[in-house]
């Protein structure tokens, strides 16, 4: 098996393909025309955005939709660069959420963290060091 798809549910599938175009220099790889649906262009790993509604017919027995205004959900999504601290300070003149500074971590990584327009955290790191 091979890990293929993260998808997120958002409010705004547009305005997600947008912002994320926006704050993290990522390319849009395709969207659907009825909006309900996007994947970026972001390496062997497809990130994609489904509209709520498009997640409440998939998902019949409800789901907690992400949102700003509430705590994050448990999870991240992790872009990896080589300047934490310019692609954290360009996430936030687009729009994201601070949460948590660049940060030099005991294993050698550079990290930050941020909410996009969903309330999604975003990890921004340098590579690791780890083999």
């Amino acid at each position: 098996m091979k890990f293929g798809y993260t998808i997120l549910y958002v409010k705004d599938v547009p305005r997600s393909v947008a912002f994320y175009e926006d704050a993290f220099g990522l390319g849009r790889r395709f969207v659907h025309e009825a909006g309900m649906y996007a994947e970026m262009d972001s390496g062997s790993t497809t990130l994609a955005f489904a509209a709520n509604g498009l997640a409440k017919s998939n998902l019949p027995c409800g789901f907690e939709e992400n949102d700003l205004s509430r705590p994050p959900g448990g999870f991240e999504i992790a872009f990896v660069t080589d300047d934490v601290a310019a692609a954290y300070e360009r996430a936030l003149v687009a729009g994201a959420t601070a949460v948590t500074a660049p940060t030099a971590k005991p294993w050698g990584q550079i990290v930050a963290f941020v909410r996009d327009k969903d309330g999604i955290v975003v990890e921004l790191c340098s590579p690791s060091t780890q083999s």
